[in-house]
Order: structure tokens, then C-alpha cells, then sequence
């Protein structure tokens, strides 16, 4: 039951059509239709309820449910989906959308959008094309590869091979590998879900070459290794490679009795590097390793290490991914104009490897010198102290860790700078918040011992180093309004 404070807050709030006759209030009729006035003023409303009866402190007058109400259509005009300036210092930050692009394929993004294309049109032989043979050639180039095939990411990627090549059959897989990523996405469900029949052998830790030898029958379709992106097992481990599968394979189809499926070896290598990736003394296995081991198939994320748009790719034999164009999956989980033109830009600089480091900017990131960070770091800290008052705030240059994220790399310790800020008015708690949800552009930061940590890996330019000076300095203003 709400208090008898509390009740008479309740009583002091205006009727629905009380607030349509505020001025301000009337002035949006003129703007918008009638019918989303009605529903945000009513929510407006329903909102000021829920902080009486939550006990916050609230003024309930015409004038301030009209303000509420107007500050709720400005929510409305501004987009969900807008930029943000990361200084986190997790360089594929899965929640801020993964990779940035290269400028090249923003580039093509724009030039694609604004109007037709040749999405599935061969203009050489003026007939209907592929919208595969915009990036198959690249990939397979660049990865040595027969063939390849791209699907919206790479959990579709996984259950079309799976639902393919698996479908009623078994697929053996090791117990150390049967992983779990972002989003609650587990390779038991998706193999569940493919209809595949799973295997498990070995133990969390150790898995050995006659665990999947002594598990392979005549049921067997596939020998499934799956990359450990986002973990490491350290310590009396031992898995089985490629290459041991490869001849687990081949030793068990030359004895395959008629009708029994053709055992495959299929590497779901998540991250996606196609470049020889070092960071802190560890790396990730590339695509072009795992088909040289002697995967029949493998799939990998493209918006990850790749530095590309969100898409999966699957390479392999010409035969295999013969089969999944033909799956109707392959139209399903089917890329839009928009991420093939992204895609094959960023592939394109692939073709030169230097020019892939530079101009990518998750891979630019990943390797960016000490020097360079700390160059940025100090851009950003000249930035605030020119900006904000001592008393406001201490800046300083710290050493620290950068993570690469996106299940890449999990336990590397990449070596940063960053700016931190010891709040002297406020705490970091607030400023953080302020800078994410009020800010425009968003910027996004950490806590660390109660000070605010920006860190300079991450940004992608000094213009981002003075968004972030003007965003803490924009937060003590509002704080000496709040103040008077």
C-alpha cells in the first residue's frame, strides 16, 4: 500500500487529457500525430507514478509531467543505433558492435546503398550472376581454399554445416570443446537443433587420438573440432590437432562399408584470423593453417579478428561447399547487398598484408606500438587538463591491459596506456553513467579503484580523444548547474 505521502503525490498527477492542454504538450499535436502524443503522454505519466511509489524524489506539477513528456520525444527522435566512442580498452567489443570497418568498405557500404548494384548481375556477360562471386575468389585466395560460402555469422555458419553434412548421423567431438559463447549459444544445442548426433569423447582436459578412434562407427559423419576462442585450458591438457583428425579420417573411410557416410573433419574456428595474429607472446590459429592441416571444412567469424562486417564464412572443398550453395539454408542465412560490399572491401586489403595491418582498424589496434598508444594517451590527457579544473579532477598517464574481446585471445594481456581520472566532486560511478546514457556520442570507459580509466588502444583517433575531454568536461558543467 503506498504511504499517505505517497498518495497524495498520486493525487497531485494530472489526467491524460489535462496534459494534452499544456501549451508545450499542444505544440506536439502540431508535430506529431495525435494518437503517439496520447501514448507518451500516458506513459510519461505512468513513468512519474512508478518513481512516487518507488519512493523517488519527484516533482509532480503540470509543468514538470510536461517536461518528462517532452524529453521522452526526444528519446523518440534520436536513434537507437548511433555511434559510440570506446575507450574501454576491449578491442572487439562484442556489445559496441564487434569490429569497426576499414574505410574502404564504409566506403563501398555508401556507394551500394544509394542506389542499384550488381548484387546478382554479371554485367560482362549481361546475364543473372552470383552474389557468391563477389567474395568466393577472395577468400579462397587469400586462404588457399577451394572454395567458400557466407552466411549471416558464424553460429549460422556452424548449423548449416552441421544440418548438412551431420543430419541423423554422428558427429565426434571432444568434452573439452563443447563450448559456450556469447548469448547463451552452446555447441550441444546447435547440434541438437541440426538434428546431428553427438559424441562425446576424452575428458574436459585431456583427449587423446584413440578417443576419437575408438568412438568412430559406422553412424560416424564428422570429426568436430571447435576452437576454444573465448577460454584456455592450461595446465596437464592435450587435445587432438587437425592433422591427427585428418588421418583419423581417411583411415576410416578407406574401410567404410557401402551407404555409410564419408567421415569429414570440420573446424568451427570462431575467431577468424587470416593473418598471423601475435599479441603478448600468444596467437590464434589462422584460417589457411586449419585448411592445410587437412580440414575438409572450416568457419569463422568475419566481424571478429577478420576486422569485417558480421558475417560467417565457411571454406573448404570445392565438393562440400558445392553441397551447402545447393542446402536451402544457403538462402535462409543468405548476405545482404550491403555486408557483401563491406566484406569484400575488407577482404581486398587482405591481398596485401602490410596493407590489411594498417588500415583495418581491429587489426591496427592489435598491433598498435607502445609509442603510438602512448602518443594518444597523451593527446587525451593535455585534452582534459586543458579542459576541466584541478579541483574538478586529477589526470594522469598510467600503464595498464588492454583485451582483444570478442572470444579472441582470452587470456592475453595487451599492454596499453591509459588516461585516468580521479574524481574530486563526484564519483567515477557518475561521471561513467553520465558519459554513457547523456553524452552525445556515448563514450564508453572503466572503473578501476574508484578512478575512471580511458584507455587510448581503443580510440580510433585523436577527434575521439577530444570527444572525450569535451564529454568529462561537459559533465562538470552540468554538475555546477545542478549546483546554483
Amino acid at each position: 500500500m503506498p504511504t499517505s505521502e505517497q498518495q497524495q503525490l498520486l493525487r497531485k498527477l494530472p489526467q491524460v487529457e489535462e496534459a494534452l492542454h499544456h501549451p508545450a504538450i499542444e505544440a506536439l499535436l502540431n508535430i506529431f500525430p495525435r494518437g503517439i502524443v496520447v501514448d507518451q503522454t500516458r506513459e510519461g505519466i505512468d513513468d512519474i507514478r512508478g518513481q512516487i511509489l518507488s519512493d523517488l524524489e519527484v516533482e509532480v506539477d503540470l509543468d514538470a509531467v510536461a517536461t518528462v513528456i517532452l524529453k521522452r520525444f526526444v528519446k523518440l527522435e534520436k536513434p537507437s543505433l548511433r555511434r559510440v566512442v570506446n575507450a574501454s580498452g576491449v578491442i572487439v567489443h562484442t556489445n559496441l558492435g564487434r569490429s569497426p570497418l576499414a574505410e574502404t568498405a564504409v566506403a563501398a557500404v555508401n556507394d551500394v546503398a544509394r542506389g542499384y548494384s550488381t548484387l546478382e548481375y554479371n554485367v560482362r556477360e549481361m546475364k543473372r550472376g552470383s552474389r557468391h562471386d563477389h567474395y568466393e575468389s577472395l577468400i579462397c585466395t587469400i586462404t588457399g581454399a577451394e572454395a567458400a560460402i557466407a552466411v549471416n555469422n558464424n553460429a549460422a555458419a556452424v548449423m548449416m554445416v552441421l544440418q548438412e553434412f551431420a543430419r541423423g548421423h554422428e558427429t565426434v567431438i571432444s568434452r573439452g570443446e563443447l563450448v559456450e559463447i556469447g548469448g547463451s549459444f552452446r555447441v550441444p544445442d546447435i547440434m541438437e537443433a541440426s538434428g546431428a548426433i553427438m559424441v562425446e569423447v576424452g575428458t574436459t582436459n585431456k583427449t587423446h587420438p584413440f578417443d576419437y578412434e575408438r568412438a568412430i562407427g559406422e553412424r560416424t559423419a564428422m570429426l568436430l573440432k571447435v576452437h576454444p576462442s573465448n577460454y584456455r585450458l592450461t595446465g596437464f591438457v592435450e587435445d587432438v590437432s587437425v592433422k591427427e583428425l585428418r588421418g583419423l579420417a581417411d583411415a576410416a573411410n578407406e574401410h567404410r562399408a557401402g551407404g555409410s557416410p564419408e567421415v569429414l573433419v570440420y573446424e568451427d574456428l570462431g575467431s577468424g584470423a587470416l593473418v598471423d595474429i601475435q599479441a603478448a607472446d600468444l596467437r590464434e590459429t589462422t584460417v589457411s593453417e586449419a585448411i592445410a592441416e587437412g580440414a575438409d571444412l572450416v568457419s569463422f567469424s568475419c566481424d571478429k579478428l577478420l576486422g569485417g562486417p558480421q558475417a560467417g564464412i565457411v571454406v573448404g572443398t570445392a565438393e562440400a561447399i558445392g553441397r551447402l550453395k545447393k542446402n536451402p539454408l544457403a538462402r535462409v542465412l543468405r548476405l545482404d547487398k550491403l555486408t557483401i560490399a563491406a566484406l569484400e572491401a575488407t577482404l581486398r586489403l587482405y591481398l596485401d598484408e602490410n596493407d590489411a595491418r594498417k588500415r583495418i582498424p581491429t587489426l591496427a589496434m592489435l598491433s598498435a606500438s607502445a609509442e603510438d598508444v602512448s602518443a594518444r594517451a597523451g593527446v587525451l590527457a593535455e585534452a582534459l587538463q586543458k579542459q576541466i579544473r584541478p579541483s574538478d579532477a586529477t589526470v594522469s598517464i598510467e600503464p595498464e591491459i588492454s583485451r582483444a574481446g570478442g572470444g579472441a585471445l582470452p587470456m592475453c594481456d595487451i599492454p596499453t596506456t591509459v588516461v585516468a581520472l580521479d574524481l574530486a566532486r563526484s564519483s567515477a560511478l557518475d561521471c561513467e553513467r553520465y558519459l554513457a546514457s547523456e553524452h552525445e556520442p556515448p563514450i564508453v570507459a572503466r572503473i578501476k579503484n574508484e578512478r575512471l580509466l580511458f584507455d587510448a588502444r581503443t580510440l580510433l583517433s585523436d577527434d575521439e580523444a577530444f570527444e572525450v575531454a569535451e564529454g568529462v568536461a561537459s559533465y562538470f558543467s552540468q554538475l555546477d548547474e545542478k549546483e546554483r
